[in-house]
């Protein structure tokens, strides 16, 4: 049974959120995204920062919001929902036409969802004008730890996110510069993070000494600078990738240029594999690799692991369609976009009752009932999380006559959960950590189940150094707050 307090936390908590509103539990949700762009001129900031964050709407869709740096000064906006509704919102446009910005789509990952969590989080001086606005992809793993010693400092606090703790840091050591205030901040914090910061006349872009979440930057034109979680933030704004920013490394941009410092003694690639598994746009290269022909190579492995006679192969849209286009490739079985996804579902879609939760995933997801009739079928997911909506997927094809399916993850089994950027739930909810392949497979009414193997992923990575906590249980970081205390005494 649960405690009163434990019960007060899961009702507070943004999982029961989503899951009253009607949201599968079963998926596996995004990270932040989260965009820049500076010139030492006036440029169309408003634009540029829509398009860009409206690439990176894949990576989070609760809110959005955008700082933008004009004449000195730094003009903040966010609000809930979608970029283009909120962009649509904004009636001064002027305001947000300056020399630089940086945006942010959020996904909560830290924090509640409440207004005051959105980001750009930024700091006043004692005046009440901006001097300092930031957004962050990842978590803090000692966050709570650095809070309770900043309030004892007498610094308050507005929101409950891990960012507002580094906001906070960098905006008490800021009198000693911003790069000595970036510095401090980076030797006490401890986690997955990917941050970019305005101040009224620089931006900054840095990563944690792992590289755990992916950021990188480009040109546009002569004398603009772009960064962007993935490279699709890039496309948009028609900028050219330079390369991805280091694990460890600062960049700032500001009217003498850019300079590039390493701020960490021994950083190490780290960067998180579920990127290329799932979370990045198939258009995208994280740190120069080819999303899209990574997932149509794992297609390809898990027929080479796995043949299976069959007449059609299917993808889970949107992440699981490259591994079906790849298992169709290496198997000469015809692939066919037989799942139709409904576009159109959003995240305030509310609906009251239980049993009409449970028709969610019919309302994302629909098959073609003439092409399924009868066939034998090979359904390519990404991955497999809680089981539920893999399970009803199966019912649906059931009932509309499939004769057998055979489910293929793309991603090795999903054990463990994620505390570094990515919302996995807790490991009891985690269905391969309870149930072996031959289990899930009666439990999900499949004819035949199979996963990549670890040691396949690995390989068409390049390399063993990623992040590959969700399926092993080992991270880059500790999860246990007691060894990530405080980096040192004095922040």
């Amino acid at each position: 049974m649960h405690t009163k307090a434990q019960w007060t936390q899961l009702f507070r908590s943004d999982y029961y959120r989503r899951f009253s509103e009607g949201e599968p539990w079963d998926a596996i949700q995004e990270a932040c995204g989260i965009f820049g762009v500076y010139a030492p001129r006036r440029i169309d900031t408003f634009s540029l920062a829509q398009f860009g964050m409206f690439a990176l709407q894949h990576r989070g869709q609760e809110a959005c919001g955008l700082s933008v740096a004009r004449d000195g000064k730094i003009h903040t906006f966010k609000r809930e929902g979608l970029v283009l509704d909120a962009f649509k919102s904004i009636t001064h446009i002027d305001q947000f036409q300056g020399n630089a910005a940086i945006g942010h789509t959020r996904y909560t990952t830290s924090g509640d969802s409440r207004t005051v969590n959105f980001q750009p989080l930024y700091a006043q001086d004692d005046r009440g004008e901006p001097l300092l606005s930031i957004v962050q992809n990842g978590n803090l793993v000692n966050d709570q730890a650095l809070r309770t010693a900043l309030e004892r400092e007498g610094i308050g606090f507005l929101a409950t996110s891990d960012a507002e703790v580094i906001l906070r840091l960098m905006q008490k050591q800021l009198s000693k510069g911003i790069e000595q205030a970036v510095r401090r901040t980076t030797e006490a914090i401890r986690g997955a993070y990917s941050v970019l910061a305005l101040t009224p006349d620089s931006l900054l872009a840095f990563r944690d000494p792992n590289g755990i979440r992916p950021l990188c930057m480009g040109e546009l034109g002569a004398d603009t600078r772009v960064f962007s979680s993935e490279t699709c933030g890039l496309d948009a704004v028609g900028a050219t990738y330079t390369r991805d920013l280091e694990p460890g490394e600062l960049v700032i941009v500001d009217a003498q240029g850019l300079r590039s410092i390493r701020y960490a003694d021994r950083p190490r690639h780290r960067i998180c594999s579920f990127e290329y598994i799932y979370f990045a746009r198939p258009d995208s290269r994280i740190e120069n690799r080819d999303v899209y022909e990574l997932r149509v190579r794992a297609g390809e492995e898990l027929f080479e692991q796995s043949p299976v006679a069959a007449d059609v192969v299917v993808g889970v849209p949107d992440s699981g369609v490259p591994s079906a286009i790849g298992y169709a490739k290496a198997s000469g079985i015809p692939f066919r976009p037989i799942l139709v996804k409904n576009r159109y579902m959003s995240r305030s879609f509310i609906v009251p009752t239980q049993e009409m939760r449970e028709r969610v995933v019919d309302l994302k997801l629909n098959p073609i009932p003439s092409q399924v009739s009868g066939k034998r079928m090979v359904v390519l997911d990404d991955s497999i999380v809680r089981g539920t909506t893999s399970k009803r997927l199966v019912k649906m094809l059931r009932e509309a006559g499939a004769e057998e399916i055979h489910l293929r993850s793309a991603s090795p089994p999903i054990v463990a959960p994620c505390f570094l950027g990515i919302d996995t739930p807790d490991k009891k909810a985690l269905i391969s950590a309870r149930m072996d392949k031959g289990e899930l497979a009666t439990y999900l009414g499949v004819d035949s189940l199979d996963f990549l193997p670890m040691e396949s992923l690995v390989e068409m990575l390049g390399s063993p150094n990623h992040c590959f906590g969700c399926f092993t249980e080992r991270y880059p970081v500790s999860p246990d707050e007691k060894k990530n205390r405080l980096a040192h005494a004095d922040l």
